[in-house]
């Protein structure tokens, strides 16, 4: 049974920060029930998260200090879209500025959402593939560590204890999956 989608009665701002907006969501669902829940939305520009692999069949990551765990995590080339960019563009742009790569070959995977329940902030998993060196100046505070990994060995990646972003585990076994498969091989 197909359900009917809420009604948003109203929309209240609770609390802002110059990345996140907390606001109060007044809900009437089909059965007659109200409730109010809060979610956070972010600056609403998507992001994208690369998966490079090299003609060597390497995964190209980086290794970067995240603020929110507090030490260094290794994972995906990934950033905010540019106004008016397309995910490949900013794929691209992204792989140029923290890898020092481009990519000849690119492909949007999937699209995904992070805690939909409270968070409204969605990705784009990007595949680049035929990779050249270029480097295109960042934004980042400090050179980021670039890290070849084998893709065959992508199960030991995701079982490190530095590689816990759950959006960089998924979209490698998103990649991982396909690529048993031969799609885009």
């Amino acid at each position: 049974m197909a359900s009917k989608k809420p009604v948003i009665e109203k929309v209240s701002n609770i609390s802002s920060s110059k990345l996140f907006t907390i606001e109060q969501v007044d809900l009437l669902f089909s059965n007659g029930e109200k409730r109010q829940y809060e979610r956070v939305k972010g600056n609403q520009r998507p992001a994208v998260f690369v998966v490079a692999i090299n003609d060597e069949n390497e995964l190209i990551l980086i290794k970067e200090y995240l603020v929110g765990v507090d030490h260094y995590e290794l994972g995906l080339v990934k950033g905010l879209m540019d106004e008016g960019e397309f995910p490949i563009e900013a794929a691209n742009r992204e792989l140029m500025e923290e890898a020092g790569f481009g990519a000849s070959d690119l492909k949007e995977i999937c699209t995904m959402s992070v805690s939909p329940g409270y968070l409204a902030s969605r990705f784009t998993v990007v595949l680049a593939r035929g990779l050249y060196r270029k480097r295109l100046p960042g934004d980042e505070p400090e050179p980021l560590e670039v890290v070849k990994w084998p893709l065959k060995k992508i199960d030991e990646l995701i079982n490190r204890d530095d590689v816990t972003d759950a959006r960089t585990i998924a979209a490698l076994l998103r990649i991982s999956k396909t690529y048993e498969r031969r799609e885009y091989v």
